[in-house]
């Protein structure tokens, strides 16, 4: 007999398992979205008679590998001088200030009309450092870049003629990858963006839903920054929360799915999951912000459920903690009622949710540029790297719902392209944290679930707790090996002092 306790985690489990159904069938909603809108051609914008005036703003902390390619690239992009201004907002703590410095130095000696703006501390993090830009910008176009991407010459020219329209408020390029062939690690995050920008987003904006603004390689129209409320930083995803109250103001939102511009994945797997944490807390913080007013809003229901599924589809990772956690002792509590009963419900829910994963980006791999056979077959590698990191991002689920305060940490970039190319030993490293271990113990869990599942001859739930073991095991195993290779690389001072400057006292 089924006694309270046992009924309190088969509740538990089966209502996380439901929520974690509805956000997979909201991925197969979104991929009959794609399929539905992907055709649909973007109307060719008129040019404008007179091109408009552009800022471009980079905002910068401590990136003294990638700083210095950024602004020599950015300097690069054809458009009018006279029409046309780059900001460096750095907010540097190190020798990124040297490096920057020198190369604005040389851009403005060829005559570009480029700053560099420092402010007296960090107040805000980017948003901060992008508002004090926005005080000072000429532009009524904004373009935004982060510090490892590298936008090709004619971004401007392919991006600024949509805001003839004048109910355009942004205008998102798709991100591409220079390092997605460095490792099987960043073959695998580019899988994973791939279905955000592919897929997502082209579903979202051709269908009428909100979608958002990715920090980087974008343009905005100033004056609907202003209308938004500007950067706020009360997240940790200020594109994402002024994303979303813009489009509540009536702005239109534009995404070129076919332009991508090239950008540097992390390499190193505790860099990756700091910036999983940031982006899966921020969300959940934008959730908290904007639903109740995006709920109340007058905009079409389509576009608030969907807002609705966009905003909080984090939590997934955190339901999948619970159903992991709970699958084999609610399947034990149910045994009694025979193996192929008990497995009755969990099985082809399951192997729904798992086809949503294959089928969803496979969809974006055949979609995007390359060959998509080679690539749809990491899928499995794919799925671990989303196992693995559910306790990091559960983690940051939980923060967000409880309150809890962190700081804005940005993703360090090594200006790694090719195979071979050296990064251990810089100085930069993501932030090696206790969920680590709790990775390890969840792996240990499954294996020991496991060796019971064989012994009751509950075959059908073998292949998922060989992948639930693959992904606890292979994140926790790559960062414990990056974190000893990087102590041993910097106890031997390899690559410390890679950056061949000249420091001046009266360039800062």
């Amino acid at each position: 007999m089924t006694n309270a306790y046992d009924i309190v985690i088969l509740g538990i489990y089966f209502g996380a398992f439901s929520l974690l159904v509805a956000y997979g069938a909201n991925r197969y909603f979104i991929a009959y979205l794609f399929l539905r809108y992907k055709n649909q051609k973007i109307k060719k914008p008129d040019p404008f008679d007179e091109l408009p005036f552009v800022t471009v703003q980079l905002p910068i902390f401590n990136e003294q590998y990638v700083v210095k390619r950024l602004i020599e690239t950015v300097s690069a992009i054809s458009y009018p001088e006279d029409r046309f201004e780059i900001q460096v907002l750095d907010d540097s703590s190190d020798e990124t200030r040297v490096v920057a410095q020198k190369a604005v130095n040389d851009s403005a000696a060829r005559g570009l009309n480029i700053s560099y703006l420092r402010r007296k501390d960090r107040e805000g993090f980017k948003a901060g450092a992008l508002n004090y830009g926005l005080e000072l910008a000429k532009g009524d176009l904004i373009a935004v870049f982060d510090a490892d991407f590298l936008p090709p010459e004619n971004f401007l020219s392919e991006t600024v003629n949509y805001f003839t329209d004048s109910s355009v408020g942004m205008v998102q390029t798709r991100w591409d990858h220079i390092n997605r062939d460095f490792s099987l690690f960043t073959g695998v995050q580019s899988l994973l963006l791939d279905g955000h920008f592919v897929i997502e987003h082209t579903a979202r904006s051709r269908s009428g839903r909100f979608f958002n603004f990715n920090g980087t390689a974008g343009v905005w129209r100033k004056q609907a920054l202003i209308d938004g409320g500007s950067w706020q930083y009360d997240t940790l995803t200020e594109d994402m929360d002024i994303s979303y109250r813009v489009q509540l103001k009536g702005w239109k939102f534009i995404y070129l799915k076919d332009f991508p511009v090239l950008s540097e994945l992390p390499v190193e797997m505790n860099a990756f999951k700091s910036q999983q944490h940031r982006w899966a807390k921020g969300s959940i913080q934008t959730a908290i912000k904007l639903l109740p007013t995006i709920l109340r809003s007058p905009i079409p229901w389509k576009v608030k459920v969907e807002s609705v599924f966009h905003l909080t589809n984090n939590s997934a990772y955190l339901f999948m903690i619970i159903v992991a956690a709970l699958m084999f002792p609610s399947m034990i509590i149910r045994f009694g009622n025979g193996w192929i009963d008990t497995m009755f419900f969990d099985m082809p829910l399951l192997f729904m949710a798992t086809l949503s994963i294959v089928m969803f980006y496979s969809m974006a791999q055949k979609d995007a540029r390359g060959s998509w056979l080679s690539k749809i077959i990491r899928i499995p590698l794919l799925m671990g790297l989303g196992i693995g990191i559910a306790i990091n991002n559960a983690r940051a689920v939980i923060e967000a719902l409880v309150g809890s305060d962190s700081e804005f940490k940005r993703t360090p970039k090594f200006a790694i392209q090719n195979k071979g190319d050296i990064w251990q030993g810089k100085i930069y490293r993501g932030e090696f944290n206790y969920t680590t271990i709790i990775e390890i113990a969840m792996a240990l869990y499954f294996l020991f679930s496991l060796k019971l599942a064989i012994e009751l001859k509950m075959y059908l739930s073998i292949p998922f707790l060989l992948l639930f073991i693959f992904g606890f095991s292979c994140v926790p195993a790559i960062s414990l090996f990056q974190t000893a290779g990087r102590v041993f690389a910097t106890r031997r001072g390899c690559g410390l002092h890679d950056i061949d400057i000249e420091e001046d006292s009266n360039t800062i």
